[in-house]
């Protein structure tokens, strides 16, 4: 037996005052935070997480084990001291029990058996349950209710390209705390009202004696409100409030990008909404412009012309320079994505390819090689095309038939004058 002996002085006069502690104590005080599974730093959700899991692993109703409903009972306690800030500051410096004068770093024989805390015959552990199941249900934001855990603090919604640029007006299911609709709020049964909570006289708190000292706590019957609910409602179960689920229309912002959320107010509550931007087969995004391709025909890459160009929000027609070639680009100002929470829109950038066609016609390869006879810049060589020795370019040709001698020496020198010659193959390529 170890003694701690205080000082006090009352004038001249030195008073020892002994007080006795049980060494052995240190031993069998329990430690809060281990029954939890948790740290001394861990938050206050993360110490509701703990207590609801456990206390529905060993609810007595629940499981039927030897030790659950006693190791049901632990939880509950370390639960009742860690989850009110008071408590829980005391224990965490002193190890000390507001109500009953117990410590867990040195209990005193016979203090109960409760484990380092006393909690004056007004501890039931079905009840802490019961009430904080009710208060989750309600819109804790973890324990289950008939539409799933809580009320939705945060969801995703998939739109599509379009709707991301444009903006508009999205449906969609949530779950959101807001009044009963049987009490309407008032956590009681319709015809009946609260009343003045008999066990705090309305204060809304008790008062406790402890170890010299008087500390106030709220009520654990009004839970600090000062009025008591003597027929709670049966939908909410006396809460007044209720998780409920709902089809929201939503406003999607134009211009918001991939990933970006926004806070939007749904009942009584906030919800933090993610949207997740499909991507365009047809658009590529950068900030505010956008990126498009669009194919011309090689007549039009030389000769020039208009082409029709898609756009977020209406097709535009653009004129085509003679002599464009594959990845020109070209800048429609403002035809962009509107820039959020700002003024204005970006640009649309056009990426120019032409399109060069696989199959020919027979007049269209006629052309195309009487072309490339004209052409003066090639560089390196065409198939189909060789250069003779005075530096003309002819038209390669199969297998040459033999010469036959003309019926009419005139008419057969027109004939070869037009045939072999530029404008006689290309209206042959034409006409037929």
């Amino acid at each position: 037996m170890a003694s701690l002996i205080t000082r006090m002085v009352r004038g001249a006069q030195v008073v020892n005052c002994v007080r006795a502690i049980s060494t052995t104590a240190y031993l069998d005080a329990k430690d809060y935070y281990k029954v939890l599974g948790l740290k001394k730093d861990s938050s206050a959700k993360d110490i509701k997480k703990a207590y609801y899991k456990l206390a529905k692993e060993y609810h007595p109703d629940v499981n039927k084990n030897d030790g659950a409903a006693e190791k049901f009972q632990e939880v509950s306690e370390a639960y009742e001291v860690l989850s009110d800030e008071g408590k829980r500051a005391q224990y965490d410096q002193f190890g000390t029990d507001p109500f009953g004068g117990r410590s867990t770093a040195g209990a005193h024989p016979g203090a109960g058996a409760a484990g380092g805390w006393n909690f004056n015959g007004d501890f039931d552990p079905f009840k802490i349950f019961r009430d904080f199941d009710m208060k989750m249900r309600a819109g804790g934001g973890f324990a289950e209710s008939m539409h799933g855990f809580g009320s939705t603090q945060q969801t995703s919604v998939n739109i599509t390209f379009e709707e991301a640029c444009r903006g508009g007006n999205k449906t969609i299911p949530i779950n959101v705390v807001d009044d009963c609709g049987k009490c309407r709020g008032s956590g009681t049964e319709p015809g009946y009202k609260k009343v003045s909570c008999p066990y705090c006289n309305g204060t809304g708190f008790t008062t406790q004696h402890i170890q010299g000292f008087f500390m106030q706590t709220n009520c654990s019957h009004c839970r600090g409100t000062g009025a008591y609910n003597k027929n709670p409602c049966i939908e909410c179960e006396g809460l007044g409030q209720s998780v409920q689920r709902r089809h929201v229309t939503i406003q999607i912002p134009a211009g918001i990008d991939n990933g970006q959320t926004v806070r939007v107010r749904v009942g009584k509550g906030d919800v933090y909404i993610t949207f997740n931007v499909a991507e365009s087969l047809r658009f590529r995004r950068e900030h505010d412009n956008i990126h498009c391709d669009v194919e011309i025909s090689v007549a039009q890459a030389v000769l020039g012309g208009t082409v029709k160009v898609p756009g977020i929000y209406e097709d535009t027609t653009i004129h085509i320079p003679p002599g464009t070639s594959s990845h020109t680009r070209m800048k429609l100002s403002g035809k962009g994505i509107k820039r959020l929470n700002h003024h204005g829109r970006g640009d649309q950038y056009i990426n120019i390819k032409v399109r060069i066609p696989k199959r020919l016609t027979e007049r269209q390869k006629a052309l195309i090689q009487t072309w490339a006879e004209l052409e003066i810049d090639t560089p390196g060589t065409v198939s189909g095309i060789r250069n003779t020795g005075d530096g003309d370019a002819k038209t390669e040709s199969k297998a040459k038939e033999p010469e036959k001698e003309p019926e009419n020496p005139k008419q057969s020198a027109k004939e070869e004058k037009d045939d072999g010659g530029l404008l006689g193959r290309v209206k042959k390529a034409i006409f037929g």
